[in-house]
């Protein structure tokens, strides 16, 4: 069994972490983890353009609000990566998701997981993706390499999450998305 099989199988038999209650917030959001089926998988995230009005410039994996037409959240996420990158959505093959996140401006984020192969093209929306980058999956879920830093907001304590791959700073609620998938699986 390879390594890539042995990660689906134990994402798949395993139930989502709930880090925080779930909220009734009227806004959902959904999120694509594309793990691109290589020798050496790899997950792909976007740097949000600089002109967007928030989030801007920061890493982030395909995904955004539900939209009324959306069957789900991951016709949401699907529909968002197509939109960002031009991921084809039936070239992904759902595995799974993880428990909903609330975001700072507090959207019911849910991350839905799956696996693409590695011969797509994608093709970044300037509207929305300055550039399109690639991170070992493996090296992003070792826990070892999640750091945190402890924030006082509005007083209340929240734990921020960042992960460094190359030259990229990975921080915030994609970061946290990571680690909770990390923890799921460890």
């Amino acid at each position: 069994m390879t390594e890539l099989n042995s990660f689906i199988n134990r994402f798949q038999l395993t139930l989502p972490l709930s880090r925080q209650p779930a909220t009734s917030a009227g806004k959902a959001a959904a999120v694509l983890l594309p793990i691109i089926n290589k020798s050496n998988p790899t997950l792909l995230l976007t740097q949000r353009s600089p002109l967007l009005r928030s989030h801007a410039g920061q890493v982030a994996f395909p995904g955004g609000s539900r939209d009324p037409e959306d069957s789900n959240l991951i016709a949401t996420a699907l529909r968002e990566a197509y939109e960002e990158v031009a991921m084809p959505p039936e070239k992904v093959q759902v595995l799974g998701q993880l428990a909903p996140i609330t975001s700072i401006g507090g959207y019911q984020v849910t991350p839905i997981v799956g696996l693409v192969p590695d011969n797509i093209r994608y093709q970044a929306n300037p509207s929305e993706v300055s550039s399109i980058f690639e991170i070992p999956l493996f090296d992003a879920l070792s826990l070892q390499k999640h750091k945190y830093v402890d924030i006082n907001r509005s007083g209340r304590e929240k734990r921020v999450f960042f992960y460094w791959y190359n030259n990229h700073l990975v921080w915030g609620l994609t970061a946290s998305i990571l680690h909770q998938l990390a923890l799921q699986l460890d």
